[in-house]
Parts: structure tokens; C-alpha cells; sequence
């Protein structure tokens, strides 16, 4: 991992502006009825049609090929960790996003999703 940190302190280069990275996590579907589109090909969606007009598009394998990982595991790769070294779970993820405090092998709690 010390490597990998090293290579991406050597590619870094500031360009003096600011970048919206888009993740949508979850937006896959499957078509309703064999052959037909899925629910984001049957949907009306001008401005994600417009973001992608405009915009870089991209793809990357989070672990590893064939290998599907939880938000959490995938969200930790898109800025260069390693997953399988750093095991964070999505709870701790959505705490420290808020500003929680979560000490090691702490738990920010019980999580409701309504």
C-alpha cells in the first residue's frame, strides 16, 4: 500500500480547479421484460444525458474482476484504497461523513434507513 500512496503523490499534479466526481452507486437495473430497456434506458433524463455529453465518463474494477463488493469496499477504491487492506464499513463511512468521532474498532451505532 505504501507504494501505491507513493505513485499517487508522484501523478499528482494541481490544476487549479475544481472537480465534481459523480458516483451513482446503485443506478444498474434489469430490463423489466426480456429485451426490453432497463429503468434508467426507459427514463427521461436530460441532464444526466447533458453530464455525460459534457463530461468524463468512466469505469474502473473496484477489487478485483468478477468480484461485486458493498458501497462502502467500492467507495474506499475510488480514492485509491485498497479494499481488501482497509475494511471500513459503510456505517463508519456515513458517521465520519458527518463528523462523528469513531475510535478504532468503534461503532457509530444502529443505522435506520426509512
Amino acid at each position: 500500500m505504501i507504494q501505491q500512496l507513493d505513485l499517487m503523490r508522484q501523478l499528482h499534479r494541481s490544476a487549479g480547479g475544481k472537480i465534481v466526481l459523480l458516483v451513482m452507486d446503485g443506478l444498474g437495473g434489469m430490463p423489466m421484460e426480456a429485451g426490453g430497456p432497463t429503468e434508467l434506458e426507459a427514463a427521461r433524463s436530460p441532464n444526466m444525458d447533458r453530464l455525460a455529453a459534457e463530461g468524463c465518463l468512466g469505469q474502473i474494477v473496484p477489487v478485483a474482476p468478477g468480484v461485486s463488493p458493498g458501497s462502502g469496499p467500492a467507495h474506499l477504491a475510488l480514492f485509491g484504497f485498497d479494499p481488501l487492506i482497509f475494511q471500513i464499513g459503510r456505517g463508519v463511512l456515513e458517521a465520519t461523513g458527518v463528523g462523528l468521532q469513531i475510535g478504532p474498532g468503534g461503532s457509530p451505532g444502529v443505522r435506520y434507513v426509512l
